[in-house]
């Protein structure tokens, strides 16, 4: 697996604890001497990140927002994510198109099937092979009762266009993702993020190294602070 590049996406709703675990997980990667590409979306690129601030911060409807964000994902794709891989590099994502679904499809209840006609046109990314959709290697959803999540993000900041919602909101976002998992439960590992940081690192380290991807000994020195 040194040579060959893997691309892993962590998703939930806000408050589910992704990025304490994304860069424990980054930092056991190089701890194995394999380089790494920390990245996110809506963003991850110049680009992506102009229309991450658009996203999140200007009432626009739907179909809109769907655009602009997979607009984003193929500027990420093509600048970041592609290149990254090629060069034999663990790729990490703080979301990719499971939040669409999640966000978009469930959340705001926009049309699922205008989504998956997105994901097929913006994800084809090998010319030779117009039926690869490229997705995550791994997606680890980070699986938090809407409410929980709420009082963990109570005060920690100034909510932006999706945070600010309410709970019935993060209610379907979440019945979306589980929806995701089972469709695709090979790629998709459930997380129980309702337990401790400990045990989260736990389940997410036992995923890897099952898959090959990373050692024992390395899980198990490695970890949040």
């Amino acid at each position: 697996m040194q040579n060959k590049g893997i691309f892993i996406s962590f998703e939930g709703i806000d408050g589910a604890g992704k990025s304490t675990h994304i860069e424990a997980l980054a930092q056991a990667f190089r701890a194995q001497g394999r380089s790494v590409t920390l990245t996110r979306e809506p963003g991850g690129t110049p680009l992506a990140e102009q229309l991450r601030t658009l996203v999140l911060n200007e009432p626009m409807d739907p179909l809109t927002e769907a655009l602009l964000i997979f607009a984003g994902r193929r500027d990420h794709l093509r600048q970041v994510i592609e290149p990254a891989l090629a060069r034999g590099e663990v790729v990490i994502s703080d979301r990719f198109t499971d939040a669409t679904f999640a966000y978009q499809g469930g959340g705001r209840g926009f049309d699922v099937a205008v989504l998956s006609t997105l994901e097929r046109i913006v994800q084809a990314t090998a010319a030779d092979n117009a039926s690869f959709i490229r997705q995550p290697d791994l997606t680890l959803w980070f699986d938090l009762p809407p409410e929980t999540a709420a009082e963990r993000l109570a005060g920690a900041r100034v909510p932006d266009r999706f945070e600010s919602q309410p709970v019935v909101f993060f209610q379907r976002v979440a019945g979306a993702y589980a929806q995701r998992h089972a469709q695709d439960p090979a790629r998709v590992t459930r997380i129980d993020a309702a337990t401790s940081r400990h045990a989260v690192w736990q389940q997410i380290t036992s995923t890897l190294v099952r898959k090959g991807w990373l050692a024992i000994m390395v899980a198990a020195q490695a970890g949040p602070k």
